[in-house]
């Protein structure tokens, strides 16, 4: 049950990130009947198995109140925190936390001159272009900008591109070493190219709620993307592994051409600070708990208060008596809390009440211009409701992305959507940057991360002689045939 298919390459329309969820865009659809369907094939109709989803529930639940209740008393302290010099002997203890939290901040990646100096450039590359699409169009906070020096400048740096090896190899390869398609290097990086922030104090605009990127409905829909999530399906959470690299490579999360959604193999969201921000200064919340809160996200709809339990109090603290009430529904329903076609899992206080998102969504530690912010693909993350600092919250998004097949083939789409100045292909389209004055070039990028930089960017050939093995020699050849060298 279910479908599975190919990524889909059809332009985006024009748009900006209010396209991509629904709480910013007022879109709000109910689910067909078929994910009734859906939910009612991955529960099934074995009583045994159906015991072992109530039981790992039930332990899942236990796990969160410990676990969330430490969160709350210790704050920002459980995310780690890593400086750059340090990155070629983190600790296996600080591998493991940042496994478990599902987050890091890695300080000093590049001089904060430099990183203030890209900000500066970014905002004169603005003004020099005053058609550039933002939201909200009246007061931007976030620009349809893609192709600027900085950005360019910024992806190819050396210690940006060590960084992002760093956190591919918290991955585990499990892939089938047969299966060419597969092949994936965990010392390479492919770039991914994303917009940026210049959030100013006082916005209230730019407000996400709690929400996971890497599609909505697909993770139960998608026949491949649900096979990755098994052990939770199987009443065995605990043994499920977020850093499996294998289901991952054949998932679809895009079933629905959503605007923003992403079609690389994104290992880490993450950003690249152009300012200093702290708590309420329009920074970024995390759940830093990941293997538990995505257990619970895939399994809440299939659970709930028993028919008969009174109605929870609007407005009032949940008693632990009624978390602890949700049982496996007798029947499913269509519903997929927070999840819509084409838009991001939104999650909230009402319908995901056992994460305690008001108090566990925990903020990022202060960073400063040149700190390298990064959060697991399945991160349930936030943006401060309102900017409370006193200067601006500033960003450029830069994901850590992995070099494979599925990546290869969206760098060839994205590299020619680079030569012409439009939006790359995951985003809202239009003409974008194409009559933009001083766009950037691939001289930019080359000047500060040499050859290795360009071939990020898929435009030059990968020198297959220096494969470490046959399997990634194979893996660069494919890559350099797909982008035509």
């Amino acid at each position: 049950m279910g479908r599975s298919a190919m990524t889909p390459t059809t332009a985006k329309p024009e748009g900006d990130i209010s396209s991509v969820f629904a709480s910013l865009s007022d879109r709000v659809q109910e689910l067909p009947e078929r994910f009734a369907v859906i939910k009612e094939s991955i529960v099934g109709a074995d009583a045994e198995q159906r015991r072992k989803l109530e039981d790992s529930w039930q332990r899942l639940i236990s796990s969160l109140e410990v676990e969330l209740a430490e969160i709350v008393r210790r704050g920002s302290e459980v995310i780690p925190v890593l400086d750059f010099s340090d990155i070629s002997s983190v600790s296996d203890s600080t591998r493991e936390e940042i496994r478990k939290r599902g987050s890091c901040v890695i300080k000093n990646v590049v001089p904060k001159k430099q990183a203030s100096e890209w900000k500066e450039r970014v905002r004169s590359y603005i003004k020099a272009n005053p058609s550039t699409k933002a939201f909200p169009p009246n007061d931007p906070q976030v620009f349809e900008i893609y192709w600027s020096t900085s950005q360019l400048e910024a992806r190819a740096h050396p210690n940006l591109l060590r960084a992002q090896q760093f956190l591919i190899r918290l991955w585990d390869d499990d892939t089938d070493r047969a299966n060419p398609a597969e092949a994936i290097s965990l010392d390479h990086s492919a770039t991914y190219c994303d917009r940026l922030r210049i959030r100013q104090p006082g916005d209230k605009t730019f407000s996400l709620g709690p929400h996971v990127d890497g599609g909505g409905v697909e993770r139960w829909e998608d026949t491949e993307y649900r096979n990755l999530y098994g052990p939770i399906w199987k009443g065995e959470w605990e043994k499920y592994n977020p850093y499996s690299v294998r289901g991952r490579l054949r998932a679809n999360m895009d079933l629905y051409n959503g605007a923003g959604a992403c079609s690389m193999f994104r290992m880490f969201q993450g950003w690249l600070s152009m300012s200093t921000a702290g708590a309420n200064e329009g920074t970024l919340l995390v759940m830093p708990l990941l293997r538990q809160a995505t257990a619970y996200l895939l399994l809440r709809p299939f659970f709930g208060p028993p028919a008969n339990a009174p109605p929870a109090p609007a407005g009032a603290e949940l008693s632990t008596a009624y978390l602890r009430s949700f049982r496996l529904l007798p029947k499913q329903s269509s519903i997929l809390h927070g999840a819509t076609p084409s838009m991001a899992q939104e999650l909230s206080t009402l319908l995901h009440p056992h994460l305690r998102l008001a108090e566990a969504m925990t903020h990022m530690p202060k960073v400063e211009p040149g700190d390298y912010v990064a959060w697991h693909c399945d991160t349930i993350h936030a943006v401060d409701p309102e900017h409370q600092g006193r200067t601006d919250s500033s960003v450029l998004y830069i994901p850590t992305t992995p070099l494979c097949v599925k990546n290869v083939e969206y760098l060839a789409r994205q590299r020619e959507h680079f030569l012409s100045g439009i939006p790359p292909p995951d985003f809202p389209g239009g003409v974008g940057e194409s009559k933009h004055i001083g766009r950037g070039s691939i001289v930019d990028a080359e000047r500060v991360g040499g050859i290795q930089a360009v071939r990020a960017m898929g435009l030059a050939a990968i020198d297959t002689s220096a494969a470490p093995d046959e399997r990634t020699k194979a893996l660069f050849e494919a890559s350099n045939q797909i982008l035509g060298f």
